[in-house]
């Protein structure tokens, strides 16, 4: 069994994909489990949600439960399922009810500013 630990995450973190920033936030929580990168959850209030269309994938984690996921649409494209979260997150995670992460990839970056 992994460990799993949901911190605050230091200083402001910022999602951008298309040009355009997705996210900025002081409030993002990190979340640490044993043998995976670190993953930043952004809250809910700090993302433009205009961006991010639902999808009908999930997937299931045992430690964090089910999740859904979203698109991001920008102006030049569609990223499928880059994005994710728990809408109800098992004991142990309820932190991160609230709270969207993304995939980093060559059209998504994910920093701390």
């Amino acid at each position: 069994m992994t460990d799993m630990t949901i911190r605050a995450a230091a200083g402001i973190w910022t999602v951008r994909a298309g040009g355009a920033v997705l996210a900025e936030s002081r409030n993002a929580l990190q979340l640490s489990e044993t043998g995976y990168p670190d993953i930043i959850y952004f809250p809910r209030e700090d993302i433009a949600m205009a961006f991010l269309d639902r999808t009908d994938h999930a997937t299931t984690c045992p430690k964090k439960g089910e999740a859904c996921y979203f698109s991001i649409v920008t102006k030049s494209q569609t990223l499928e399922n880059a994005a994710w979260s728990y809408e109800t997150p098992l004991e142990g995670a309820t932190e991160i009810a609230g709270h969207i992460a993304f995939h980093a990839t060559d059209f998504v970056t994910i920093e701390q500013i």
